[in-house]
């Protein structure tokens, strides 16, 4: 491997989509991925795949994107301003996915490769990415399933990663102006370099390659859990929550629009049906409280003892 082998990073982004999208697809069991390819007139281009009303998935989304820009977009610039002015290139997976069921929670991974270029001087680049888990009824083994595999996936590359990724997705993650979390945390890291380009390259592939296995049983292990209005009324107005994050504070999302991405693959990560309600608060002692009181506050879930 070369110093810098972009073309690797591709090779591996294009399989990751591929068997994600395969496992989805038979745990779904019903619906098909549909794809839309699609290229940018600035530079690049990309994958666009959607399911939609599955037997478990009501909408998802796993897209690979391959783009290149003349200048940083503010949202990329405003974190790392000693780069404004640098020409960028940016590759990545990006997938979120919403289940009919209540009791199944959604979930959200992304892994990525920027480079920042500038003539007369080296490029500057980093890997990012992570999952997390929005539940919308908590299950503490699942919770702790999620962060075992996270663990896991980080153990290798040194034992200070996953609590401070863990952290950092706790922080990222948080709606400040609702003073709660959106969910319960994963991990979440960016400009990742410390570890030189083939063990920081490894180190996304790890984070990558250990989202199926963090989904898949608690996907497999809720999906036939009975609900019903009430159950989805809250669904829905969670959901709400998880617009508002991904509209105001994701980089992701930020950077695609603010580049002039393709606005359709963007905004893929929207839930399709959504409840705003004024000052709706769920009844306390309810097991929707529940989620507000023992699930959303940050926590150690490997230490925490399970019945």
């Amino acid at each position: 491997m070369t110093a810098l082998d972009t073309s690797a990073v591709k090779t591996y982004l294009l399989d990751l989509q591929d068997r994600i999208c395969q496992q989805l697809q038979h745990l779904d069991g019903q619906a098909s991925f549909s794809e839309d390819s699609w290229q940018r007139q600035e530079g690049g281009g990309g994958r666009t795949r959607v399911i939609s009303q599955g037997g478990v998935f009501e909408k998802g989304g796993v897209n690979f994107s391959h783009v290149m820009g003349a200048s940083l977009p503010p949202s990329a610039s405003a974190h790392r301003p000693e780069l404004a002015g640098r020409s960028f290139e940016a590759m990545g997976v990006s997938l979120v996915m919403h289940p009919h069921n209540p009791y199944v929670p959604t979930s959200h991974a992304n892994v990525r490769f920027f480079i920042a270029s500038k003539p007369g001087c080296d490029p500057v680049w980093w890997f990012g990415g992570g999952f997390d888990l929005t539940p919308y009824y908590g299950f503490v083994e699942d919770c702790q399933h999620w962060h075992r595999v996270a663990a896991e996936a980080c153990a290798p590359f040194g034992e200070d990663l996953y609590p401070r990724f863990k952290k950092w997705c706790d922080q990222y993650f948080y709606l400040k102006h609702r003073q709660e979390a959106r969910g319960v945390g994963g991990l979440f890291f960016d400009d990742f370099n410390e570890l030189g380009f083939e063990q920081s390259f490894a180190f996304m592939r790890a984070v990558g390659d250990a989202y199926l296995a963090a989904y898949s049983p608690i996907v497999q292990r809720r999906q036939g859990t009975p609900y019903g209005e009430r159950e989805k009324t809250f669904q829905k107005f969670r959901r709400g929550r998880y617009v508002e994050f991904n509209l105001v504070y994701d980089r992701g999302t930020l950077f695609g629009l603010q580049s002039g991405g393709r606005t359709e693959s963007i905004l893929m990560s929207l839930p399709p049906e959504v409840n705003w309600g004024y000052d709706w608060q769920p009844e306390p002692g309810s097991v929707e409280a529940k989620l507000y009181s023992d699930f959303l506050p940050e926590r150690d879930w490997l230490e925490l003892q399970h019945d």
